[in-house]
């Protein structure tokens, strides 16, 4: 709906911290006996191994706004330079180390100038860029997943979410989300998730006369 905000965008901060908080404590459980081998499995961001976007989380939530203009301002506006540069503070000597750090910021509330919902989105997102490659599965609160999907339908602001589902109507088979129209995309609301935000390997898990035009976008 242009011009509108989705109940999930009306909610305040203080309501969605505690939901940013769960995801956090659930990957923190999920990787505390993760195995040496395992840290260097490449994650679905491009490049980067599990244990490096777990370092990116944990930069995340250790970056306020003065530091995070500080940052750009250094590398000269050059945003990639920026999050190597956050990433490579956050890694640590070994997975050890960065799974540590990432455990102190489990109930931060410090975040870079982007919405609560962004950050929660950001955490589901790159937790399952971390699980999926390790063969792991969190059942994640309806309400949490589906005001992700209702965050990334109407923007653009993180990732290109919003151009990417244009011309299609997605449909979640286990909660509430639905959104657009035209060729129908369905499945899960983290796959539908994922795709939005283009991690295609979560393409084959969605059904509908739209998925091949929404793997084009990815």
């Amino acid at each position: 709906m242009v011009g509108s905000k989705s109940a999930a965008d009306r909610r305040p901060a203080a309501a969605i911290w505690p939901l940013i908080h769960a995801e956090r404590a659930a990957l923190a459980a999920d990787l505390a006996d993760l195995s040496a081998d395992k840290w260097s499995t490449k994650s679905l961001c491009t490049e980067l191994t599990v244990r490096e976007v777990l370092a990116h989380i944990t930069a995340g939530a250790s970056l306020n706004a003065v530091r995070w203009m500080a940052g750009v301002i250094r590398c000269r506006y050059d945003f990639d330079k920026q999050v190597a540069m956050r990433l490579a503070e956050q890694l640590g000597a070994t997975p050890a180390e960065t799974l540590e750090r990432f455990r102190r910021v489990v109930t931060s509330t410090t975040k870079p100038p982007l919405p609560a919902l962004a950050m929660l989105g950001e955490t589901v997102v790159h937790a399952e860029d971390i699980r999926r490659p390790l063969g792991m599965r969190r059942d994640h609160p309806t309400e949490t997943i589906t005001m992700v999907a209702e965050y990334y339908r109407g923007t653009d602001l993180v990732v290109p979410a919003k151009g990417r589902i244009g011309g299609l109507r997605l449909v979640a088979d286990d909660g509430p989300f639905a959104t657009g129209s035209g060729p129908v995309v369905s499945g899960s609301t983290l796959a539908l998730i994922m795709a939005m935000t283009g991690r295609s390997a979560h393409l084959d898990d969605l059904q509908g006369d739209g998925v091949e035009r929404l793997r084009e976008r990815c």
